[in-house]
C-alpha cells in the first residue's frame, strides 16, 4: 500500500466513527462493471455497492440527469410541489400494476420505516389501539434505524441496543404454520422479503408467498414485501413478489437500485392503505426532492429501455449455471443476479471474498460459508466470464 494510502486510513480512523471493518481498498472511480483505486488497479464489481447499481458506475444517462438538475433546482421542502417527484411515483406505480401512491425517502431503512408506520396506522385506524403488531421472519433484514432494527430478524444485531420498540414478533422463514401461530388479533401486518438478501440470499420456497397472502386475506392484516434489495430487476421480475403466483402486496418497499447510487427510497402502497396517512403523520426533508427525484426518473426510463429484468434472468442463468461448475462450489441460491455460491465445508468465504479483493473481483461473504453475487445488470457476457475465472482461481 501507498504512502497516500495509509494517510487516508489514518485520517479516516481519527475523524470517521469506526462502524464498518473495511477492506484495504479506496476506490476514485467507476465506469460500467469496473472500478478503479487510488492506485490505477482495475477491479470488476460484482456487488454493486450492495446490489446499488444496477445499470452500473457513472452510466451516462443517470450522470447527466444529476448534473443538469443541479444545475437547475437542488432541492424545494416538501411542503411545496416539486415537478419530478411525482413523476417518478407514476412510473413506479406503474411497475407495480397501478392502484397505489407513493411516499418517497432516502434509503431503503426509511422506506420500511414509514412502510410500519403505515401498517400501524391503517391496523389501530381499522381495528382499534391495540392492533400495531408486525411479525416478520428469522434472518430477515429491514434497516437499522431502532424501529426497522426491532423489525430485523437477527437476534446478534439487536442485543446491544435494547429496548427496542415493541410490537415486533418473528418467525421462522418460510415456515407457514410458524406463521399462524403467531397470529392474534393485534397484528396489523406481516412483512417479509421474497429473497432474505443479508440473511445469506434466501428465496422464499414455491407456495410460501401466495399462502402469506391467503392467510392476510382471511385475518385481514397487511402484506408489507421489502423489495429493497430484490427490486427494480434485479431477480429477473420487476420485483421478488412476482415470482408467487397472483400475489399482490399491501405495501412495497423499495431503494437500492432506485437511485444507481443517489440516495432515494420508496414505500408504494395500495390507495386504500395509503389513505390511513393524514398530513402531518409522516414526513422527511429530503424524500423525493429533485435532485434525487431525476436520478430516479432517469434509472427508471434506462431500466425500462433496456428491459433489465429479461437481462438479468438471461445473464443470471449464465452466471448459475458457471458458478454451480466451479470446484468448491457446493451450491448456488438466488434468482436472477441475486446468487449467494455456498462453499464447501471448510473454506472460508471472508477469506474468498478478501482473496477476490486482490485478484480484482469485489464479492463479499454474505454468510461465513456464501459468498454473494449482485452484478451490474448491464453485465456483458464476457464480464461474467471473466468474474467467474477469478473466483474459481481463487478456490483453486
Amino acid at each position: 500500500m501507498s504512502d497516500q494510502f495509509d494517510q487516508l486510513v489514518a485520517l479516516d480512523a481519527e475523524h470517521v466513527m469506526q462502524t464498518y471493518a473495511r477492506l484495504p481498498v479506496a476506490f476514485v472511480r467507476g465506469e460500467g462493471t469496473r472500478l478503479y483505486d487510488a492506485e490505477g488497479a482495475e477491479y470488476l464489481d460484482f456487488l454493486g455497492g450492495l446490489a446499488v447499481t444496477s445499470l452500473g458506475h457513472a452510466h451516462p444517462a443517470v450522470a447527466d440527469a444529476i448534473a443538469e438538475q443541479a444545475r437547475t433546482l437542488l432541492h424545494v421542502s416538501n411542503l411545496y410541489y416539486n415537478a419530478v417527484q411525482p413523476e417518478v411515483g407514476a412510473r413506479i406505480d406503474r411497475l407495480l400494476g397501478g392502484g397505489g401512491k407513493v411516499f418517497f425517502a432516502n434509503s431503503g431503512a426509511e422506506a420500511n420505516e414509514a412502510a410500519i408506520k403505515l401498517a400501524r396506522r391503517h391496523g389501530q385506524t381499522n381495528g382499534g389501539p391495540e392492533r400495531y403488531h408486525v411479525v416478520s421472519a428469522y434472518g430477515s433484514f429491514h434497516g437499522r434505524t431502532l424501529t426497522t432494527l426491532a423489525a430485523t430478524g437477527q437476534p446478534e444485531k439487536q442485543e446491544r441496543f435494547q429496548p427496542l420498540p415493541p410490537g415486533f414478533r418473528q418467525v421462522l422463514f418460510a415456515d407457514l404454520d410458524a406463521l399462524e401461530q403467531s397470529i392474534d388479533d393485534r397484528v396489523c401486518a406481516v412483512m417479509l422479503e421474497p429473497i432474505q438478501g443479508e440473511g445469506g440470499v434466501r428465496p422464499a420456497p414455491p407456495g410460501y408467498l401466495e399462502a402469506v397472502r391467503a392467510l392476510c386475506d382471511e385475518q385481514e392484516m397487511l402484506l408489507i414485501v421489502d423489495e429493497v434489495q430484490t427490486g427494480l430487476g434485479r431477480t429477473g421480475k420487476w420485483f421478488g413478489f412476482e415470482h408467487a403466483d397472483g400475489v399482490r402486496p399491501d405495501i412495497v418497499t423499495m431503494a437500492k437500485a432506485l437511485g444507481n447510487g443517489m440516495p432515494i427510497g420508496a414505500c408504494w402502497a395500495r390507495t386504500e392503505v395509503a389513505a390511513a396517512f393524514a398530513p402531518g403523520d409522516h414526513a422527511t426533508t429530503f424524500g423525493g426532492q429533485p435532485l434525487a427525484a431525476s436520478a430516479a426518473r432517469a434509472v427508471l426510463d434506462v431500466m425500462i429501455a433496456e428491459d433489465v429484468p429479461a437481462r438479468a434472468a438471461r445473464a443470471g442463468d449464465r452466471l448459475r449455471e458457471q458458478l454451480a461448475a466451479v470446484p468448491g462450489v457446493a451450491a448456488v441460491r438466488g434468482e436472477g443476479l441475486l446468487l449467494a455460491a455456498e462453499l464447501e465445508g471448510g473454506i472460508d468465504a471472508k477469506q474468498v471474498a478478501g482473496a477476490c479483493l486482490t485478484a480484482g473481483l469485489v464479492v463479499n461473504a454474505v454468510t461465513p460459508t456464501a459468498i454473494r453475487f449482485a452484478p451490474s445488470l448491464l453485465v456483458t457476457d464476457t464480464e461474467l466470464d471473466a468474474a467467474v475465472a477469478i473466483f474459481s482461481e481463487v478456490l483453486a
